[in-house]
């Protein structure tokens, strides 16, 4: 299954919303929307368009008054419109109308052979046929869509007084959501090896795997996020044996990462003596076998190490529902082969390794090695038996992978395995990946914990907070630049695709200018001053009329869009298209906080700017949480 191709309402649509940033919405063919091109005359009866199998039964009356008319004009249910319209992106250089209708998303045509001059008379056609009212004062034609412009203090007042009403609700109760079924899901992310580097690749997995979990939960849906540990293998020989010559149990219990790792490269060191190999390979012979002292050891290793990690993590600000790792299903993988060979998928080669064949033509073009010659599992056999246990025990509609994309390899052939086995459900599994990050260091060298990450981005942040000439003072400066730090990391490492490589940079990271969480920290801060300053209570009975200039407009038509940019997040899972967004929401909001002032202003303008930025600040901080960013109030 395609990383990016997701179960839900594509069945119901042409395509998603808009991209983030773009103009209007680009569509394919669809296979009940479209039959053959109609000819302009055509449009002098009501424009035809085909049901879907079944529709929301309901709108949360964001785009009523617009969807009403094109019903009424297309003789069509409200709901067999709702995602064919979209908010139209801001631009910088021109006046843009608030709504627009794709007509390639209406019309009746399975070859989606349309010139672009018949969708814009046909665009010319409905635009003349649809009329202003109480609600849309201008509707225009524009290339292959209709635009639609709300009556300006219509437009104020419905968006301000939603967004406060919703809350941290707004957006995720939009009607694009309607169809979409709640589902359990399990999310496997993070996942570092114990006694090993916490490398750059785990912390991107732990910041995208949380960003998936907050999206879920957010949008309805029962998350359980796992943390599958690297605990068993060859290596907890290597370790054991080592730390009963290098170990300090005192050590342990202080430093555990810290301690391991120490003992873990003083082994390896002392491993090229072969008589040092062959404890290795007794110490972990006896942790299979059970030997209750070699287990007790191991275990506080790993009891240890999981209480560490959950110290870190907090400071990320991110959880976990289970620690799980491969030492779970060391016996459990043994059950998989025996499976396997019931099956007739196991097959042997000469040297003795167990292999199943994935190839088409069953000719081992492709095959997967499941058991090494001495009969123990693998790494991919003990991912099968979690897969199977996974879905016992938690009955899950999706599960998830969060890991580099050099695994996409491992998990293809994971997915062919429990196929082959005859788990439907494997379809249903999938591979979140993301690309390598070159050039994180701290000013010690090489990343090798996490917490190095976490102590540098602060340390660094603080650097900057005290030589910051905005800098105010605030309670807790160590907190406040921890959060302001991480916020710098998620945003620069969320900007691009996740599939993309991308070089780091501490000081592109940190500035408090541009595109970064810096900037979006600060702006978060500045508009909760300015709600503390001028009185914090939520009001909505808002003279709108006050609410005309054009900074206001941008900042209201960009809140519009706000649905749009979730459910795009939702189904391709990328971060990327909320990053962008919030960055725009806080350059509009920073040009409208230096034209619209509050202080001095009369009271009914002062009380309605006040208002606007306060739910742009609601909507700032309700992106930032879902991205795993803490915003903060003061900095």
């Amino acid at each position: 299954m395609s990383p990016h191709s997701r179960p839900g309402p594509a069945r119901y649509r042409t395509s998603g919303p808009a991209a983030d940033g773009g103009g209007e919405r680009r569509r394919g063919p669809s296979r009940w929307l479209r039959r053959s091109p109609p000819s302009p005359a055509q449009w002098d009866s009501p424009l035809r368009l085909c049901s879907p199998p079944s529709a929301p039964s309901g709108t949360n009356g964001r785009f009523l008054p617009v969807l009403r008319m094109l019903s009424k004009v297309l003789d069509l249910p409200t709901e067999n419109l709702i995602k064919s319209i979209s908010a139209v992106p801001v631009s910088k250089k021109r006046h843009v109308a608030d709504f627009q209708l794709s007509i390639a998303s209406v019309i009746e045509d399975s070859s989606g052979n349309c010139s672009a001059q018949d969708l814009q008379l046909q665009a010319q056609k409905l635009a003349e046929r649809l009329k202003c009212d109480a609600v849309v004062s201008e509707i225009s034609a524009g290339p292959g869509t209709v635009n639609f412009t709300i009556h300006r203090d219509l437009l104020a007042k419905t968006v301000v007084q939603q967004v406060l009403k919703d809350g941290s609700e707004y957006g995720v109760k939009s009607e694009l959501f309607s169809t979409v079924p709640r589902q359990k899901a399990v999310i496997e992310f993070s996942s570092p090896n114990i006694a090993k580097k916490f490398h750059i690749g785990h912390l991107r997995s732990t910041i995208v795997g949380n960003f998936i979990a907050n999206l879920k939960v957010a949008l309805g849906h029962e998350v359980t996020r796992i943390n599958y540990l690297g605990d068993w293998g060859m290596q907890f020989g290597l370790l054991g044996v080592g730390f009963q010559r290098f170990g300090n149990k005192e050590k342990l219990k202080s430093s555990p990462l810290q301690h391991l790792f120490e003992v873990y490269v003083q082994i390896n060191k002392a491993a090229e003596d072969e008589n040092m190999k062959k404890l290795a390979k007794d110490f972990f012979r006896k942790l299979e076998e059970h030997d209750e002292q070699t287990l007790s050891l191991w275990k506080q290793f790993r009891d240890f190490s999981i209480d560490e990690y959950i110290r870190i993590y907090k400071r990320l600000g991110v959880h976990f529902d289970e620690y799980s790792g491969e030492s779970f299903y060391q016996e459990k993988s043994r059950e998989v082969l025996k499976m396997l060979e019931e099956k007739g998928l196991l097959q042997k080669t000469i040297k003795g390794t167990g292999i199943v064949d994935l190839s088409e033509k069953k000719d081992l073009s492709s095959f997967s090695t499941v058991m090494r010659s001495d009969g123990t599992s693998l790494y991919i056999t003990r991912d099968i038996a979690a897969a199977i246990d996974r879905m016992n025990k938690h009955s899950w509609d999706t599960m998830i992978y969060v890991t580099d994309k050099s695994q996409s390899n491992h998990f293809q052939h994971l997915f062919q395995i429990l196929k082959l086995m005859g788990y439907d459900w494997a379809e249903r599994c999938q591979h979140v990946s993301f690309g390598l990050v070159q050039g994180m260091k701290t000013r010690r060298g090489e990343v090798i914990f996490l917490e190095d990450v976490l102590n540098e981005v602060r340390s660094r942040m603080l650097q900057n907070m005290a030589s910051a000439k905005t800098t105010k003072e605030v309670e807790d400066p160590m907190e406040t630049a921890e959060k302001v730090g991480l916020a710098a990391l998620i945003i620069q490492d969320f900007r691009g695709l996740l599939s993309s490589d991308y070089q780091f940079s501490w000081d592109r990271a940190l500035q408090s200018r541009g595109d970064t969480g810096v900037f979006l920290q600060y702006t978060h801060a500045r508009l909760h001053n300015l709600e503390q300053m001028h009185g914090n209570e939520r009001r909505t009975d808002i003279n709108v009329e006050c609410l005309q200039e054009p900074e206001a407009i941008s900042v209201l038509q960009h809140l519009l869009r706000y649905d749009e940019v979730l459910y795009r997040s939702s189904q391709d899972l990328q971060p990327k298209h909320i990053v962008s967004y919030l960055l725009t929401l806080s350059h509009l909001a920073a040009v409208a906080h230096k034209t619209l002032p509050v202080k001095g202003s009369a009271p009914d303008l002062a009380q309605a700017r006040l208002c606007l930025f306060q739910a742009a600040r609601s909507v700032l901080a309700n992106g930032m949480k879902l991205l795993g960013i803490t915003p903060v109030t003061h900095m």
